[in-house]
């Protein structure tokens, strides 16, 4: 049984779903201690409740310590299985934190896997389903992962009702030299918001305040409007740099007493320091990325402009997991993630 100390590096929800999501696929036990033993409220939150059951949907395995406010769990992974599930992740718990999991999870499913979760699409301190299906899942394809995202309905905090369908076939990774991302084609995004929000054309705003930023670089930018019918006000922009040979992306989200320009400008100022450099990956896809590419085979090198905690600490469970040579190194356009073909 591997044993993690929950409290290492930044001590997050992070730990948590790289461990659980690699001692499912893997087929190896795994004790999680200490979990989130830092934060103001530590133990599992309702959402990391959601997604540890969600993974057990996916193998006929048992846990021990799956509530909420548990600070220890263990995880004994049966078999993996495809099929049709429901999952539920509770009023605007994350989507797209569950989908972290799950998605390394899918790798080894036997036969087809379809997903419908209901949560928050749309969340603080999380990754935007957008971002996982326009950032994520085309990096993941260029290593062979064969899976899908559909947004039916957008959810906001914080009561949710977001709808989302993740669907995945058994994959076999291959390694991806990923260390120049390449000229920038163009940037495209969507700015949203809930109906209610439309007499105050916050959409509108947020995507004029966005191009303000944006066209002052010379690059041509593409920013669609949705207002949709959501049990919850709120928006966000998202937006995505296409690049000859990745994707890299940024997101904020409206709250109250954010004004809507406010939010634009958020997100195109976090773009576009993202791009000062020649990185392929932005830093919220590095760390999400790693456990991937320790599942390859073969040899991969990435780089990513900043080396966050998140990644540092994602690193460290990973190599819990898996015996691969994993290195980050200094380079011209800030670090390389290194994985070597075959284990020390």
């Amino acid at each position: 049984m591997i044993v993690i100390d929950g409290s290492y590096g930044e001590g997050g929800g992070q730990i948590l779903r790289t461990a659980t999501a690699l001692s499912v696929l893997l087929g190896i036990p795994c004790k999680i201690e200490n979990i989130r033993k830092n934060r103001p409220n530590p133990g599992l939150r309702p959402q990391h409740v959601a997604g540890i059951k969600a993974l057990l949907k996916l193998t006929q395995g048992e846990a021990e310590g799956v509530r909420e406010g548990s600070e220890s769990l263990v995880l004994f992974p049966g078999k993996l299985r495809g099929g049709s599930f429901e999952i539920d992740v509770g009023t605007a718990g994350s989507i797209g934190l569950v989908l972290q999991s799950i998605m390394i999870v899918s790798i080894g499913v036997p036969s087809r896997l379809r997903l419908k979760i209901r949560g928050g699409t749309d969340v603080k301190w999380a990754p935007s389903i957008l971002y996982l299906k326009e950032v994520i899942l085309p990096l993941l394809r260029k290593m062979g992962y064969q899976g899908e995202i559909e947004l039916l309905r957008r959810g906001y905090y914080p009561r949710g009702g977001g709808e989302v369908i993740f669907e995945a076939h058994p994959s076999e990774l291959n390694g991806i030299d990923l260390q120049k991302r390449g000229e920038i084609l163009a940037i495209k995004g969507l700015s949203h918001a809930s109906k209610d929000l439309q007499p105050k054309r916050v959409a509108e705003r947020q995507r004029e305040a966005a191009l303000s930023v944006l066209n002052k670089k010379g690059i041509e930018v593409h920013i669609k409007i949705k207002y949709e019918d959501t049990p919850s006000t709120g928006s966000g922009i998202d937006l995505f740099a296409i690049c000859s040979n990745s994707v890299l992306g940024s997101n904020a989200l409206g709250e109250k007493g954010k004004r809507a320009e406010e939010v634009g400008k958020e997100a195109a100022s976090k773009l576009l320091e993202e791009l000062e450099g020649e990185a392929a990956l932005d830093q919220h896809a590095a760390d999400q990325i790693l456990p991937y590419l320790a599942l390859a085979k073969g040899s991969s090198i990435v780089s990513v402009l900043k080396k966050t905690g998140h990644l540092e600490t994602n690193l460290w469970v990973v190599r819990n997991f898996l015996k691969r040579k994993i290195t980050l190194e200094e380079s011209s356009s800030g670090y390389l993630i290194i994985v070597e073909d075959k284990a020390p």
